[in-house]
């Protein structure tokens, strides 16, 4: 975190755990004490047992499952709850990170499908909670891109090299325009844009059955 906040000249570097709520409200309490209000949210976490990421999803643990739900999507919940009030007055715009797994069965993705599919549903019933305030939430979901995260999946390779293969523009999404679409979507360009999930992976998403190669 300190070498990203060195590159956008930031002093502010904060703890937070999203298991611990006090450490969540005491992010939100000193940026609203340092900087009064807040533009935007950027909200990109996950995690589930990698043990479980293998195997079958129906052999999900509940403890695992409860894990994977709270940290991977209540914790986006919590954080627009308690980012509200700083964007009361002037709105804002909070995004998340989603994938394929939400809607289609992606191989070791498992329980973690099941979060983001939780995910997505939350973005649309925050975008009708804070839309009155001027508040937008929407989701980016992003092709396979080779990431620490990504590697985490079972058969990343196969599921990289397949988009790959089958997108209509022949490759997977660059980190650079994933990141401008996150840009879109937290600035004024994208003003009128809330409740979406928003899909940076070369037009995979849209395929049914690939044809014959």
């Amino acid at each position: 975190g300190r070498p990203l906040a060195d590159s956008v000249a930031s002093p502010m570097v904060l703890q937070c755990d999203v298991e611990k709520r006090d450490d969540l409200a005491s992010v939100f309490d000193a940026i609203g004490e340092i900087w009064g209000s807040l533009d935007f949210v950027v909200h990109s976490l996950a995690y589930s047992s990698k043990e479980e990421l293998t195997g079958r999803y129906v052999d999900t643990s509940a403890e695992n499952f409860s894990r994977t739900l709270h940290i991977s999507c209540f914790s986006f919940t919590e954080t627009a709850r308690l980012a509200r009030p700083l964007m009361a007055g002037h709105g804002g715009s909070l995004i998340t990170l989603s994938f394929y797994g939400a809607e289609r069965v992606m191989p070791g993705y498992n329980v973690m499908g099941v979060a983001k599919a939780a995910l997505e549903a939350s973005v649309r019933y925050l975008a009708v909670d804070l839309g009155g305030q001027n508040i937008r939430v929407n989701a980016l979901s992003a092709g396979p891109m080779r990431t620490l995260a990504g590697a985490a999946i079972t058969g990343a390779r196969h599921i990289f090299r397949h988009a790959e293969l089958n997108a209509p523009l022949q490759r997977n999404p660059g980190l650079e325009e994933v990141g401008r679409a996150g840009l879109y979507l937290l600035s004024d360009l994208s003003s009128g844009v809330t409740g979406e999930v928003h899909f940076v992976d070369g037009g995979y998403n849209s395929l049914g059955i690939p044809g014959e190669s």
